[in-house]
This record gives C-alpha cells, sequence and structure tokens, in this order.
C-alpha cells in the first residue's frame, strides 16, 4: 500500500524523454540513420547465417547500403549547408592561389576564424558525413582488393561491375592501343590493380567534396579583375602592353626580347619586372620574362583549375571541352596520353585514341612531362600537372595541402612508374630507346629521387610529415589509413585501449574498464572518446564486416580492446533511446562481454513495454536473458559498497529518537526515518530487478537475487531505496507472475493455500457433472493437487529468506506513514474533525499491527545455508531490536490516542519475547539491548495504571479475546 498522500508535479512529455535519453537530441539527429545500419545488418545477417565467406561477396551489398545511407544524408545536409561550405572552400581556393609560386611549399588549409569554425558546426556535419560516404566507398574497393570474388562470381549482381578487375583474357600485340596494354598490366599485376583502386578512390573522393570547378573559376574571376566570360583572352593585360609597344615603335613583326630599349620600355604595372615580348605559352620560361599581375593570377589559377581536373578523374574530353572554351585549347593537348580514360568514354575513344596515338607507347610523352615537372615552370600547379600525368613525385607533392593529395601523389607516382617498368619488361618493342636514351635515364626511380614505399609505410610517413600529421592523426583519416594499409586489426586494437582509457579520465568508468597502456607506446594513435558517436558507429559496422570474413580479434586483453568499441556504440545507442537494437549488437559480442554488456544497459529501460520487447529480442538473439540480469544486479551492487567502516556488519536501524540516558523514558519514531534519497544506482537496482517479472519461471533465482537485493540494501543503509523495492516489485506481483509457468496456474503463494485456490478457480462445476467424473479422473485430479500441494510448499520454502526482508520494510513503511497521520491527529485534535483522524490513525495502527505479524514469529529463522545462517543472525540483531522497541512506542502512543486496550498487548508482546520457542530475546542480548527492552516494558505496565480514557462512560467489564479484563486498572487516555 502507498501510503503517501502528496502528489507529484506533473512532467511534460520532453520532460520524461529529457529523462530517459539524455543523448535524445543526437539520436534524433541522426536517429534514422543509426536505425538504418541496423536494420541492414539485421537483414543482411538474417539471409546469410550459413553462408561460409569466403570472399566478400556476400558483404559488399552490406558495404554499398551503408555507403547510400551516408549519401543520401550527404545530399539532403547539402541543400541546406551546402552555401556555407562552398564559401568556406571558396576562402581556401583563394589562400592557396595567392601562395602559388614555382618553388613554395603549402600549408594545409585551416579556418581562420575560431569562432566562425565553432559557429558552423552544420557545415561540419556535412563534411563528416562526406567522409564517411568516402570511407564506406574505401572499405567496399579494399575488400575487393583482400577478399577477391573468384572469376566464375565476377557477373554476381551483388558486385559493383564498375570496378571489377580487367580480365586476364585481354589479347594484346604490339600494335594493340596503350589502353589495352594499361588493362592487361592491371589484370595481371596485383599490386598494380591495388595502387590503380586506391587512386580511382582518392579521384572520386576528391569529386565528391570538392567545389565545382566552374564555380572556382568563377570565384577567382576577380583575383585576374576580369569579368565573366574574359577568361577567353588569355593574357590580356600583358598583351595590351605589348600592344602599346609595338604601337610606339611602329614594329609590324614581333617584338625582339632583344630589341634595344626593351627592357626598360616593357616593364610590368610596378616596373619591376621585364614583359614578355612574345604571347606563345613558353614565352615566359623561354625568354625569363614576366607577365602583368592579373595575367600571372590568370595562368596560375588556369593551371590550378587543370590540376584539380586532373586530380577529381576528369576524362580527357571533358579537360579538353573546358579548355576549349577558354582558348587555351595547347593546354589539353599537352595533357594528353594518360591511358587511365574514363570508363564512360572508353568506347566512344577507342577508335580516336588509337589513331591518334598509333601503337607506340606513350614512355617518352610522359617522360617529357617528368622533365617538364621537374625543370619547373611558372606556377607550382603547372609542375603538378604534368608530374600526375608522368609520375613525378616531387612536384606532386609541392601542392598537395591534404591527407588525401599527399596518398594521391604517392600512389599514383608509384602506379605510374610501375607501369613503364611493366612496358620496358613485356613489350621492349614499343619504347622508342634511342629517343629515351636522348631525354632521361631509363631508370625512371631516379626522376622522382625516392625509393617506394609500401601502403602501410606512406601512412605512417604522413603521421609525421608538418603538412599532414595534423589530418593524419584525425580518427576518421587514422581509420581510412588502416584499411589501405591493411591494419585494421591492429588500428581497433589499439583505439580500443585509447578508448578506453578516454572512459576512464575523470574516474572509473561502469562501462569501459581501464586498461594497460602500455601496448600504445611509440605508436601514434587518434583521439577517440565515448562521445565519438558516428566514429564509434562507423569503426562497428566495419568490424562486423571483417569479422565475417575471418578476421579475429584474439583473446583476452585484445579481445577486450577491439570489443570496448562495439560495447561503447551499444552504450550510445541505449542513452539515445534505441533500447530496441541493443540485443542485435551485443550478440556480435563474446559470450560474457556481450552479458556484462547488456547488463549496463537494462536498468535504464523502465517501460514495461519496451522491456517486453527487448527480453524477446534478446531470447531471438541467442542471449542469456537469466544470466543478464543476475549480471546486471551483481554489477550494480559491486559499484555501491556498504558506505559504513566496519562492511563485514549490518549496521542497526536508526528508527527511534535520540533519548535522554538518565531518563527511563519509551522513545518516540523519529518522523520520516525511512527518508527520501535514493540514489541512481539504487534505482537501477530496483530497476534491474523488476526485470525478473518477465522471465518465466526462474523462481528460485529470483527469489535468491531479490533477497541479495534487501541484504545489500541493509548493509548499505539505503532502506529508503529497500521500501520503494518491497513497493515496486512485491512477493505476490512476482508470485502470480512466475507460478502459470510452475504449478500450471497463477498463484499467491504469500496467501493461504485455500484463498489461493479460490482466487485462481475457474467456474464451479454443477454437482451433476461432478457425480458422472469416472474413478481415473477423480484419481488424476487428486494426483496434480498433490503434486500442486508439493509444489507449492517447495516454492514456500525457497521464498522464506526473500519474503522476510519484504515483510520488514512493510512494517517500517507502515510505522513511518503512522507517524505522519498521528502527528497530524494531535495537531488537529481540538479542531472538530478528531473522530475523523481518530479513525485515520486507527487504520494505520491496524497496518502497523498487520505488518508487525510477521517479524514476530520465526522471522529469518530459514536460512538457506552455514553461510546465510551466520549473516541471518547479525541482520535479526541489527534489525528485531529497533522495530520491536518502536512497536512499543506505537502501542504506547496509541494507547493513550486510541484505547487503553492497546497498552495490554505491550503485556502480550513481552509473553511472546518470554515464550520458549521465541527467539527475540536472543537479539537483545546479541545487540546488547536488554536493558531497554525492560524499561519500556517496565514503562508501559506504568502506563497502564495511569491511564484513564477521556470522554468514555464508565461500563460494566468488558471481557477481552483471552478472558482479560480492563475493569482492575484505572485507565485515563488524552492525546498528550
Amino acid at each position: 500500500m502507498d501510503y503517501t498522500s502528496e502528489t507529484p508535479a506533473l512532467l511534460t512529455v520532453s520532460d520524461v524523454h529529457r529523462t530517459l535519453h539524455p543523448l535524445q537530441s543526437a539520436a534524433d539527429r541522426v536517429g534514422k540513420q543509426v536505425e538504418q545500419f541496423a536494420e541492414t545488418l539485421d537483414r543482411l545477417y538474417a539471409g546469410n547465417q550459413s553462408r561460409q565467406h569466403t570472399d566478400c561477396r556476400y558483404v559488399l551489398p552490406l558495404v554499398e547500403s551503408y555507403r547510400n545511407i551516408a549519401s543520401d544524408t550527404v545530399k539532403r545536409l547539402k541543400k541546406f549547408h551546402a552555401p556555407e561550405r562552398d564559401q568556406r572552400l571558396s576562402s581556401s581556393w583563394k589562400r592557396r592561389l595567392r601562395s602559388s609560386s614555382g618553388r613554395s611549399t603549402p600549408t594545409l588549409a585551416h579556418p581562420e576564424d575560431e569562432e566562425e569554425l565553432r559557429m558552423n558546426t552544420t557545415v561540419e556535419d556535412l563534411q563528416r558525413w562526406e567522409q564517411e560516404e568516402q570511407t564506406w566507398d574505401l572499405l567496399g574497393v579494399m575488400l575487393q582488393l583482400e577478399y577477391p570474388v573468384q572469376q566464375d562470381n565476377v557477373q554476381d549482381p551483388k558486385l559493383n561491375q564498375g570496378s571489377l578487375r580487367p580480365s586476364r583474357n585481354i589479347g594484346v600485340h604490339r600494335y594493340s592501343s596503350e589502353r589495352k596494354v594499361w588493362n592487361r598490366f592491371l589484370a595481371e599485376d596485383d599490386l598494380a590493380w591495388e595502387r590503380h583502386s586506391v587512386v580511382e578512390w582518392l579521384k572520386r573522393s576528391a569529386e565528391s567534396s570538392g567545389q565545382d570547378i566552374d564555380s572556382v573559376v568563377k570565384q577567382l574571376d576577380s583575383g585576374a579583375d576580369r569579368g565573366s566570360g574574359l577568361w577567353a583572352h588569355g593574357w590580356l593585360y600583358s598583351k595590351e602592353a605589348i600592344k602599346g609597344q609595338k604601337r610606339l615603335r611602329s614594329w609590324p613583326q614581333a617584338l625582339d626580347p632583344n630589341s634595344p630599349g626593351i627592357d626598360t620600355s616593357l616593364l610590368n604595372s610596378d616596373k619591376t619586372q621585364g614583359l614578355v615580348t612574345q604571347l606563345d605559352p613558353d614565352a615566359i620560361t623561354r625568354q625569363g620574362r614576366d607577365l602583368e599581375k592579373q595575367d600571372l593570377y590568370f595562368e596560375r589559377a588556369t593551371w590550378l583549375a587543370c590540376w584539380e581536373m586532373i586530380r577529381r578523374g576528369k576524362s580527357w574530353s571533358t579537360i579538353r571541352e573546358w579548355c576549349q572554351e577558354r582558348v587555351e585549347g595547347w593546354r589539353a593537348t599537352t595533357m594528353r596520353g594518360d591511358p587511365r580514360i574514363s570508363q564512360s568514354n572508353e568506347e566512344a575513344l577507342d577508335s580516336e585514341e588509337s589513331l591518334a596515338t598509333g601503337w607506340q607507347s606513350r614512355t617518352l610523352w610522359r617522360r617529357v612531362c617528368t622533365l617538364a615537372a621537374r625543370n619547373g615552370g611558372i606556377d607550382k600547379y603547372e609542375n603538378a600537372v604534368y608530374g600526375a600525368l608522368s609520375g613525378h613525385l616531387p612536384s606532386v607533392e609541392t601542392v598537395s595541402s591534404s591527407w588525401d593529395d599527399y596518398l594521391f601523389a604517392h600512389y599514383n607516382s608509384y602506379l605510374l612508374r610501375q607501369f613503364d617498368r611493366y612496358l620496358q619488361a613485356d613489350f621492349p618493342d614499343r619504347l622508342p630507346s634511342a629517343s629515351l636514351q636522348r631525354h632521361g635515364s631509363n631508370d625512371l626511380s631516379m626522376d622522382v629521387g625516392s625509393r617506394t614505399l609500401s601502403g602501410n609505410q606512406i601512412v605512417e610517413k604522413m603521421k609525421t610529415l608538418e603538412a599532414t600529421k595534423e589530418e593524419a592523426r584525425q580518427p576518421i583519416k587514422m581509420l581510412q589509413g588502416s584499411l589501405i594499409a591493411k591494419t585494421f586489426g591492429d588500428f581497433v586494437f589499439k583505439h580500443g585501449i585509447v578508448l578506453a582509457r578516454s572512459a576512464n579520465v575523470f574516474g572509473r568508468s561502469k562501462i569501459l574498464p581501464d586498461m594497460n597502456p602500455s601496448v600504445l607506446e611509440g605508436s601514434v594513435t587518434a583521439e577517440l572518446s565515448m562521445k565519438d558517436h558516428d566514429l564509434l558507429r562507423i569503426i562497428t559496422h566495419i568490424l562486423f564486416i571483417y569479422q565475417d570474413l575471418g578476421l579475429s580479434i584474439g583473446e583476452g586483453d585484445h579481445q577486450f580492446a577491439v570489443e570496448s568499441i562495439v560495447v561503447a556504440y551499444v552504450d550510445y545507442l541505449g542513452k539515445a533511446g534505441k533500447q530496441q537494437l541493443l540485443p542485435l549488437y551485443a550478440s556480435r559480442l563474446s559470450s560474457q562481454r556481450s552479458t556484462m554488456c547488456l547488463a549496463r544497459q537494462l536498468p535504464s529501460i523502465t517501460d514495461y513495454r519496451e522491456r517486453q520487447i527487448v527480453t524477446r529480442l534478446m531470447k531471438q538473439a541467442g542471449l542469456d536473458v537469466s544470466g543478464v540480469l543476475n549480471t546486471q544486479l551483481r554489477m550494480i551492487i559491486q559499484d555501491t559498497p556498504p558506505n559504513f567502516d566496519n562492511s563485514a556488519k549490518y549496521p542497526k536501524l536508526d528508527i527511534l529518537e535520540l533519548g535522554n540516558k538518565d531518563v527511563r523514558e519509551i522513545r518516540h519514531i523519529r518522523t520520516g526515518f525511512l527518508g527520501q534519497s535514493i540514489t541512481s544506482d539504487e534505482e537501477d537496482l530496483i530497476n534491474g530487478f523488476e526485470w525478473y517479472m518477465l522471465l518465466d519461471g526462474h523462481w528460485q533465482q529470483t527469489m535468491t537475487t531479490g533477497a541479495i537485493l534487501y541484504k545489500h540494501l541493509l548493509r548499505s543503509r539505503g532502506i529508503s531505496a529497500a521500501r520503494k523495492l518491497s513497493k515496486t516489485v512485491t512477493f505476490s506481483n512476482l508470485s502470480l507472475s512466475k507460478t502459470k509457468a510452475l504449478l500450471g496456474k497463477m498463484v499467491d503463494i504469500s496467501r493461504s493455500q485455500e484463498a489461493s485456490e479460490d482466487e485462481s478457480s475457474f467456474t464451479s462445476v454443477s454437482q451433476t457433472t461432478r457425480s458422472h467424473r469416472t474413478a481415473s479422473q477423480r484419481h488424476r485430479r487428486s494426483s496434480s493437487a498433490i503434486h500442486a500441494r508439493n509444489g507449492r510448499e517447495i516454492l514456500f520454502d525457497q521464498s522464506r529468506t526473500f519474503r522476510d526482508l519484504e515483510a520488514l520494510f512493510v512494517v517500517l513503511d507502515a510505522m513511518e506513514y503512522w507517524k505522519e497521520i498521528s502527528e497530524q491527529a494531535i495537531s488537529q485534535f481540538d479542531s472538530g474533525q478528531a473522530r475523523e483522524w481518530k479513525l485515520k490513525l486507527q487504520k494505520a495502527h491496524d497496518s502497523v499491527e498487520l505488518a508487525m505479524e510477521p517479524l514476530l514469529h520465526s522471522w529469518m529463522q530459514y536460512p538457506q545455508d552455514d553461510v546465510e545462517a551466520a549473516e541471518v543472525k547479525e541482520i535479526r540483531a541489527a534489525c528485531i531490536p529497533e522495530v520491536v522497541l518502536a512497536y512499543i512506542s506505537v502501542l504506547n502512543v496509541e494507547g493513550r490516542g486510541l484505547s487503553r486496550e492497546l497498552l495490554l498487548k505491550c503485556m502480550d508482546l513481552a509473553s511472546v519475547i518470554a515464550a520458549e520457542d521465541s527467539d527475540l530475546a536472543e537479539c537483545f542480548v546479541a545487540a546488547g539491548r536488554m536493558p531497554e527492552l525492560v524499561d519500556c516494558l517496565a514503562i508501559s505496565s506504568k502506563s497502564i495504571l495511569r491511564a484513564e480514557e477521556v470522554g468514555v462512560k464508565k461500563s460494566k467489564s468488558r471481557k477481552k479475546w483471552d478472558g482479560q479484563s480492563l475493569d482492575v486498572w484505572t485507565v485515563k487516555s488524552a492525546l498528550t
């Protein structure tokens, strides 16, 4: 019974959601994506549980689904935040161009205004999702490299046909186009195919996350001091200066740079450098002269645009069209010759390519491009264009401003050098050796001036380079690097340790125990915390995919570290209100870790319907539901050790007011002695035990667990929480919820057997029907009844400790409520409502009387084993004396306020304590409180002698239930 009369304040729906789900706002932001990831994961595993994945055929649809989710999110975000993102990129373009020169080394572009960065969080969301889309794309690429599909399955519809490796059956002869030789090269060389795949991924990433080329050119118009459409006029300002000089000299031919006085008359507007005298493309380098400032900006911007088109993998036809629109077709011509033409244009340009380039190799063309990149043009982006086409690494590194750019520089260079070596080895007749000897050494490695690095070496190198180390240590780039370097297992292990360390920085984490960081010494890792929800989601799903392909996460600490990332993501799902997803992800953990993981999450689920769903999902996932429930309570108990020094003992209850040692008196019950304070851990204990209502059967486990909880709360002085537990999960409700599975019908074992049978019986059968029962039917019914009776007795015995401890807090709750009512009754006695308050007081007293009955007869007298027997003695000594003395206080107050007859119960209580079969006296002796009991009983006796009922006429002797009479007492009763 709930004795609380105060009505709590009503909460709004938003208050409830914020209370239940602290990360609800984050969940709302990405909730759709979170659920889509889970649904896709569940759907794939439901269809492929029996398959042994030896290649990536069956996981690629999952990767593609995840990439599509990210892609759709990017598209939605671009509708709102693309202008802001483009504005930021525009500033980056202009800074890069202003810093552009033939010899300068760029740095990473960072927002200059930290306040701007802080305000543009939504733009960062867009960038983060773009990076995620790129990551899923990269994963699909690397899976097809590490776990290739067999040749007989290459036409499988699950595969992305656009990323398939060329066939080895390509027929190649000395007159074949170089593009066909290139495809044969990719088909035969695994390392070349890997480098090619990574380069193509880098091109797609640059295209998807970069600003449109036309937008870039439009933004650069202002720097070149020319309006829209004037790009087609080339070096406009230098041309005007040359024309002016020719008019002054009346010179019909091209100006000669060696003409007298030309060095002093033909200068730029700043009068600092001589201008070129002619407008051919190589005039600047040939004459060693300069352009007007605006034209120089135009030249750099044009080469920057050309570099971006090559960096993004634009086809040669696209580059040619762009250049021709600006009357710069010669630039496209110099860039033609790369065999890596876009697949979409391959068939259309096949005949044209063959006719234009013939059968000879373009090695000489690449050699010339190398010389152009190495010897330097007017701008570093011009050098980078020819460096990217020839494989000249230093020139491309110079313009690399990001992690992706540096990776592109290395992989692109190594790929082209490898192709030239392939041509030299397999098709020497295609190489014009005489020309090569004139234009440079055949040892192409000398052109780049560096040794070839592996993928892992490149990734590690970028962590130390000044221009890339900051970006390279970002978690998403560390993840992408691990995929490229094929070190994902090491990445997830080390960052599992980093995550555990981060979770314990500000105190011990209940979700992730701390781990020894010694294994991280000498390693470069990214910062990873429990707040990195998106990254945790990505890593978790990638881990599942690799595990399906045979990745082993080891045992012991290694397994624990790796699984910590999944546990952290499950914790996020729980806090975000996605409880129905918890069993799906927990089922992918090891048995012990999945139990511990869910054990931490279940107490936060308080809705009964939600609990039912999660329980069903746990069973469907093959999880040990009872093990999870046991573990959750055990872990919470470990989190809340007893808060007193001598934790081996049970502290005595503190119900009565402090008394004067020099005055012999009956102490009164303290107002609100149970208190209202309940810690979050105690709330979790109560919520966790409520789950047992959903667990069919498991009677002894439930009763044992409930007893453990009560004992723990007693030892830790959590009596307010114990009172709530006795109201929330009552023995009667547990009995009704579990006995149907055990006894075949719902039975409240706390009630008498006859009452339970009457309550659960069906409609009675008529006497006529009963008379026609056969003997065998009556025998079966009799046997069933005996079996049910025996089962009931077993269940009754197994629940004794739990029932007794519940009874303790029921009586404490009744006493606290009685104290509240008695104080109100005293204050309202003269208000004209004395009769009404007397009835309330009588009702409260009856509740105390009823609740006290179990504690006076065999309370906690049936321990399950010797260990519990010793524990029971401590509990009885800590509880019985204080409760009995509080009961005597109630009787004394009531004897004066309700009826003098109640005072006789103190004498009855003395008889109960002194009975031979009672061990109540032993409890007082063990607690050292026998003198206090004797004094209270003596004072009660005197109260009987002095009391006299007020307002009650003297009447004849009234016999009591045992023949006792109060006529011998002179009694006066008053509410004082």
